[in-house]
């Protein structure tokens, strides 16, 4: 099994999250993203700001030392959220569940809450391993589908 961290993300990992969150069947699975996955100019700014927020726990995921994705924790209406974005080829290897255990450990902030479209099932699977449980559902715009999806809100206590 290889071995899974998180680190500081850095200016030299952008590109690959810019690449990773451009991934057609990511950006529809993950229903939840940039309005337009293509802009490089929003995607910039987007980062610059939750970069420097002193609010947003961002962290680079690796396996065996190479980047692989992201993972988060940030705060939203009033709330704490955790967030995660692995990319494709490195999907059904337990990297999501194992990032966002790592992450758990830094921010002890509970509860904790986590939003998933409903029909994404793996994402939600990774959740609930997590200790995560439902605790409601809201219809909301999701820009990788542009049209109102279900959404599962889960919490950690």
């Amino acid at each position: 099994m290889s071995v899974i961290a998180l680190r500081a993300l850095g200016d030299d990992d952008l590109d690959a999250v810019f690449s990773m969150m451009r991934d057609p069947v990511a950006v529809t699975l993950a229903a939840f993203s940039a309005a337009d996955p293509d802009d490089r100019t929003a995607f910039d700014a987007h980062m610059d700001a939750v970069r420097r927020s002193p609010d947003n726990l961002l962290r680079a995921v690796t396996s065996d030392g190479a980047f692989v994705g992201t993972v988060a924790s940030f705060a939203s209406e009033g709330h704490r959220e955790v967030t995660y974005w692995i990319d494709r080829r490195y999907w059904g290897q337990g990297i999501a569940t194992h990032s966002l255990a790592l992450l758990l450990e830094e921010d002890h902030t509970r509860p904790i809450r986590a939003r998933v479209a409903s029909d994404n099932v793996a994402s939600r699977r990774v959740l609930e391993k997590s200790g995560f449980t439902p605790i409601g559902t809201e219809f909301s715009y999701a820009p990788g589908r542009s049209r109102e999806i279900d959404e599962t809100i889960l919490e950690l206590r």
